[in-house]
């Protein structure tokens, strides 16, 4: 039987990552609509089929950003996303992550085993050196996740971000590539 390449940049035991395609939109805005309670009040991501094209045409067409859909390696179903924005170059080499899991994959460790993929893709493929994730406080099991991976805590952002109507307080947290690989 001829060996057929992976759909997948990297996998684990239960998840894939890939990129982010226009055809996933029916997807993924039917799992954010399945969501809304979890993601409430900390992330907004699209909800429409227009919504859905710009977000990640963005993510497919803008060198600063990379999107990455966690996908169950089973049911190809999505679980949830993953993002590296802002990604500059030349001596700073770094990415701010964003990501959200699913309702339906929420509190099985999905995003845990997707995020270690996106890491090490990033330290790899990516060539950054320092990834950051900042997270509203009382955002328990976004600050869980990145506590899992890695991530450290290394300080508090007063009003950084602009979400649901308000400037939101956030704590950064931050690898590098040398942590992960003394990890």
């Amino acid at each position: 039987m001829p060996h057929s390449a992976s759909r997948y940049l990297a996998e684990g035991p239960r998840v894939g990552i890939r990129h982010f395609t226009h055809e996933d939109g029916a997807e993924f805005t039917a799992r954010v609509r399945e969501s809304k309670a979890l993601h409430h009040p900390w992330l907004f991501p699209p909800d429409t089929a227009e919504a859905y094209a710009r977000y990640a045409g963005q993510l497919i067409e803008d060198p600063t950003k990379a999107g990455f859909l966690v996908c169950d390696r089973v049911t190809h179903a999505l679980a949830g996303y993953i993002n590296i924005n802002n990604i500059v170059g030349g001596a700073f080499q770094s990415g701010a992550l964003g990501y959200g899991a699913f309702a339906h994959a929420a509190g099985r460790g999905l995003m845990r085993e997707g995020l270690n993929l996106v890491v090490d893709h990033a330290f790899g493929p990516m060539r950054l050196h320092r990834l950051e994730i900042n997270v509203q406080p009382g955002n328990a099991a976004s600050i869980a996740l990145a506590r899992a991976c890695g991530f450290r805590l290394e300080g508090f952002s007063p009003h950084m971000l602009y979400i649901d109507g308000a400037w939101r307080d956030h704590e950064r947290w931050a690898l590098t590539a040398e942590m992960r690989a003394c990890g």
